[in-house]
């Protein structure tokens, strides 16, 4: 990794497809303190609400929690998931068009021991092989990882806090899609190949 370029309110304002692919290989931060906590992004899934049956902001459904998915792109949506665990999602497209990306798995960059600790109550070095995967290759399990909580709803990720930043010397590697997980409620969008993943990067949860 060498020098991060935050990404611009411009990155998100535009399809949310072309968003969810292009997240891929970038740097999810977190700025606590003097703490600052960096994942890879290896996983993500694109939701296009109003049209798709799989949105939380179907049907353009505006509820307390949806609501800053219909505001400016460039924001966090937080929202819960079995009563316990938090997912982030990037609002993408114009203002009015209630649409996101979710971030389902990171790889580790920076900060290890704090994410450790957040997740198993332990130091990184103690952690087995399938300890150190398991610790961020889901989107409740990177939230918990990087501390993101929902005191994170609607978190401006152009500001300094919660964001997404690029290297400025571009990785290569292989995009693989397949339809998005755990969605069975979503009928025909279920079969939306809109799940996109970094191929044969050991941290894409296993769907």
């Amino acid at each position: 990794m060498t020098k991060m370029q935050k990404l611009s309110r411009h990155f998100y304002n535009r399809d949310t497809l072309e968003v969810a692919r292009e997240l891929l290989g970038k740097y999810l931060v977190h700025k606590m303190s003097n703490q600052k906590l960096v994942g890879k992004i290896v996983e993500v899934e694109a939701y296009k609400g109003p049209e798709d049956k799989g949105a939380h902001s179907y049907g353009n459904k505006l509820t307390p929690r949806t609501k800053v998915m219909f505001g400016p792109p460039g924001y966090a949506y937080i929202f819960n998931i079995y009563g316990m665990y938090k997912c982030m999602n990037v609002v993408t497209e114009p203002e009015g068009r209630p649409c996101a990306v979710l971030i389902r798995a990171v790889q580790p960059i920076q900060g290890q021991d704090i994410m450790a600790q957040n997740r198993y109550g332990k130091r990184y070095t103690s952690l087995n092989k399938r300890s150190i995967i398991n610790i961020s290759n889901g989107p409740g399990k990177l939230c918990m990882a990087l501390g993101i909580t929902m005191e994170h709803y609607g978190e401006d990720l152009c500001g300094n806090v919660l964001y997404i930043a690029e290297d400025t010397q571009h990785e290569a590697f292989n995009i693989a899609t397949s339809p998005r997980i755990n969605i069975d409620y979503a009928e025909e969008a279920v079969h939306f190949p809109w799940r996109f993943y970094i191929q044969g990067n050991d941290y894409v949860s296993k769907g």
